[in-house]
């Protein structure tokens, strides 16, 4: 099996690298300390067409491969986590999912300024009562002639404060339960709507999560997406691609945390040596570098399969669990090994440690990641 990138992808792993570093790690801190979305990071990434990365050219995107988008995704994770949460969530879970179920109507309304950055999108499905169950939707749509009436609310929404256009789960009969549940494209001007509270994170805390607020907010039956019934199996298969970019993002977060503690255990010098030379360091290191290489492998196996069109769910939830979990692992011994200058604010090592714990939970904890591989692995016996 070739395990290497192509050429194509060394490029784009560069060039990314160079400009996250630049543009973004610089300002990672500050943007953490704001709370606020980092607008100007999300105009530099998205001239880098990375707003809609997989998205064919012929709807403004990039037309990447989902091993590329990867790449990317690591390298924007790695210099500021909350700007790799800002684009997993604009391509893998709005441009993506469009791309897969909206009608081409609503692919060259919605998602061609999505895909070119021009918008930012939000992916609006959990609720007070449904999170890990997806399926106990209470946000209503009643048709209205041309028209659906949706009121309810929905919390810990991505990019919900500055969003545009949202991909917005409601139910159309509440007794048919997760059959009954539909999907809208929601736009920000939309009578009835508003937005809620803001969201205060331990951390990524500059990619803002806000409360949506729908009260008898009218949206045009064209902006349907799909059938009624069909909303349910809509939001499990985008959040199936989006764990491929969570799982991304952790190891982007990962490895940001394993360079720095490598930085520091060379440079910081106790007991007279550097501190890299005692053998306690080293298997901590060690056991980080190990682990970031075996997320990367799992997070490129699931980005080849779906790119091949092949079946990848379970390799998905692989990706998602190993990754984030090796993220938090990552994270906290970064913060070990630079001791009390690890658990400084003004430190990088602290932002990756309370960036990483946000992976394991959202796009599916990592419990529901489990409980994905066994049903898999059980349905193959």
């Amino acid at each position: 099996m070739d395990l290497s990138l192509t050429e194509e992808q060394k490029m784009l792993r560069q060039r990314v690298r160079e400009f996250a570093g630049k543009e973004l790690e610089p300002v990672a801190l500050e943007m953490d300390e704001r709370e606020e979305f980092p607008m100007e990071n999300f105009k530099k990434v998205s001239r880098l067409g990375l707003a809609g990365a997989t998205i064919p050219a012929e709807y403004g995107g990039s037309g990447l491969d989902k091993v590329s988008y990867v790449i990317a995704i690591e390298e924007l994770s790695r210099a500021c986590p909350s700007t790799g949460g800002i684009f997993s969530t604009q391509n893998s879970l709005v441009c993506e999912s469009l791309e897969h179920f909206g009608s081409e109507e609503q692919k060259k309304r919605y998602l061609v300024p999505l895909a070119r950055g021009e918008k930012i999108g939000s992916f609006a499905l959990t609720e007070p009562e449904a999170g890990s169950d997806a399926a106990a939707v209470e946000t209503t749509a009643v048709k209205d002639g041309d028209d659906y009436i949706l009121n309810g609310s929905k919390i810990f929404i991505t990019n919900g404060g500055v969003a545009d256009t949202m991909l917005v789960f409601a139910t159309v009969n509440k007794g048919l339960g997760y059959k009954g549940i539909a999907a809208f494209i929601v736009e920000k001007d939309f009578p009835g709507f508003s937005v809620g509270r803001q969201f205060l994170k331990a951390g990524m805390r500059a990619c803002v999560q806000h409360e949506l607020v729908f009260q008898d907010c009218r949206v045009p039956a064209s902006n349907r997406m799909g059938e009624e019934g069909r909303g349910f199996r809509i939001a499990l298969s985008t959040i199936d691609m989006g764990r491929i970019g969570i799982a991304a993002q952790g190891l982007g977060i990962a490895r940001g945390a394993y360079e720095m503690a490598v930085a520091y255990a060379r440079q910081r010098r106790q007991f007279g040596q550097a501190i890299a030379d005692f053998q306690a360091i080293q298997w901590m290191l060690v056991d980080m570098a190990t682990k970031i290489d075996a997320a990367r492998l799992l997070t490129y196996r699931a980005a080849y399969l779906m790119d091949n069109k092949l079946p990848f769910t379970r390799e998905a939830a692989m990706a998602k669990v190993y990754a984030t979990e090796t993220a938090t692992e990552a994270g906290a011994g970064a913060v070990q090994v630079l001791g009390g200058a690890g658990y400084m604010r003004d430190s990088r090592a602290q932002m990756y440690w309370r960036a990483a714990k946000l992976t394991e939970i959202y796009e599916g904890t990592s419990e529901i990641q489990r409980l994905v591989i066994a049903r898999e692995i059980l349905r193959e016996s």
